[in-house]
C-alpha cells in the first residue's frame, strides 16, 4: 500500500459514480435533531449586560444532526431512510414534515413520549454571526420500549440498503444493542457500515467498516498529536486498533483527509476555497461517502467525492448540503487546476 497522497477521482469515473447514486439506496442511523437560527440585526449593546441586542428579523429552521446526512444523501440525488428518536412535541412534528419535504424516508422514527425532540436555537446576526445558542434536549440513551422500537424498524430497513451511516451526537440513539445488530447486518449483507463517531461510545462502534473522526477526535482516542501527514498515519494506525473497526478517515480541516482501510492508505489535500462555517461538514464527509460506496466506488474513490464535497459545503452558512452539479464541477475545476 502507498503512503502516498492518493490519486483525485477522475472527472469521467466521477460523474459515471455520481449518475448512479439516484440508483443507491442507504440507511442513515443517529440522532436526529432541529437546528433553529433566530436571525436578527445588532446595532447596540444591551445596558442590562455587556452583550449585543438583537433585533429580530426572521426565523429558519434546517435538519439538523443525523437528519443532516440523510439531507446530504438526498440532494446529492440517493434515496435515505432515517432511524432515530424524536419526542411526542411540536418540534419532532416540524422536524418530520421537513424530512419529508426534502425526500428523505421518516419510516424509521420512533416517537419517545418520555424525551423531547433535540433543538439548537441559535441567535445569529444578518452577518452570520452567532451570538448564542440555547439546546433543547433529552440525552439519555435509550432503553426499553423505544430502544427495542428503534431496533426492529432499523432491522428492516437495513434489509434493502446499500449501505449504512451511523451519525451519532450522544443524544440517546445510539446503544450498543443497536450497534451489534448494525453490524451483524453489515457482516451477514456484506454492505458497508460507516460511523460518523463521538469518542465516548468508541466502545459501541467495534466492527465497522470505516470510522469516520476529526483530528481532534482522533488526537483524543488515540493519546497523540496530529501535525503532519505521518502523525496522520500513525494516528489512523492506532484508531483502527483501538476502535476494533476495519477502516479510518481522519478528516484534518483544511490539511485534507487521510484514509486507512485494506486496500488504501495515504492522504488527499483538502480541496476548500473558502471557509464560512464548518457546522455539518462531517455529515456531508459520511454522507458523500455512503452513497458513492452504495453507488459502486472504491474506498479511494468514495474519499475523494467525499473531500470534494465538504471543500464545497464549508463556503455555506450552518448546515448546508452539495447538489451533483456542484460535486461535478468542484471534481473538474480540482482537474483543471
Amino acid at each position: 500500500m502507498s503512503l502516498s497522497q492518493l490519486p483525485d477521482v477522475s472527472v469521467d469515473r466521477a460523474r459515471a459514480l455520481v449518475e448512479r447514486f439516484a440508483g443507491a439506496h442507504v440507511l442513515v442511523v443517529g440522532d436526529v435533531m432541529l437546528d433553529q437560527f433566530l436571525v436578527g440585526r445588532v446595532d447596540r449593546i444591551s445596558p442590562e449586560a455587556p452583550v449585543p441586542i438583537v433585533a429580530f428579523d426572521h426565523e429558519e429552521n434546517r435538519i439538523g444532526g443525523a437528519g443532516n446526512a440523510a439531507h446530504n444523501i438526498a440532494d446529492l440525488g440517493g434515496r435515505v431512510e432515517l432511524a432515530g428518536l424524536i419526542g411526542q412535541d411540536a418540534a419532532g412534528e416540524r422536524l418530520a414534515s421537513a424530512l419529508r419535504g426534502n425526500k428523505i424516508g421518516v419510516s424509521g422514527l420512533v416517537v419517545d413520549e418520555t424525551r423531547r425532540t433535540t433543538t439548537k436555537v441559535r441567535v445569529v446576526t444578518t452577518r452570520n454571526q452567532q451570538v448564542a445558542r440555547v439546546d433543547y434536549e433529552t440525552d439519555a440513551e435509550a432503553a426499553g420500549a423505544a430502544e427495542a422500537a428503534l431496533i426492529d424498524r432499523v432491522s428492516v430497513l437495513a434489509s434493502s440498503v446499500g449501505a449504512i451511516v451511523v451519525s451519532d451526537y450522544l443524544k440517546g440513539a445510539i446503544t450498543p444493542t443497536l450497534m451489534a445488530r448494525l453490524v451483524s447486518v453489515s457482516r451477514t449483507r456484506s454492505i458497508p457500515l460507516l460511523v460518523d463517531p463521538k469518542i465516548p461510545h468508541l466502545s459501541y462502534y467495534r466492527g465497522a467498516t470505516l470510522i469516520k473522526p476529526n483530528h481532534h477526535e482522533a488526537e483524543i482516542a488515540t493519546h497523540s498529536r496530529i501535525r503532519t501527514a505521518e502523525d496522520a498515519r500513525t494516528a489512523a494506525r492506532a484508531f483502527r486498533d483501538v476502535a476494533g473497526c476495519d477502516g479510518v478517515l481522519l478528516t484534518r480541516g483544511e490539511h485534507g483527509v487521510w484514509l486507512l482501510d485494506q486496500t488504501h492508505e495515504g492522504h488527499l489535500p483538502s480541496t476548500a476555497r473558502e471557509v464560512a462555517d464548518v457546522t455539518g461538514a462531517g455529515d456531508t464527509v459520511v454522507a458523500t461517502l455512503a452513497l458513492a460506496l452504495a453507488a459502486g466506488a472504491s474506498s479511494a474513490e468514495a474519499a475523494s467525492l467525499a473531500n470534494h464535497a465538504a471543500g464545497i459545503v464549508v463556503g455555506k452558512f450552518g448546515p448546508a448540503t452539495v447538489s451533483p452539479a456542484e460535486l461535478l464541477h468542484d471534481v473538474l475545476s480540482g482537474s483543471a487546476a
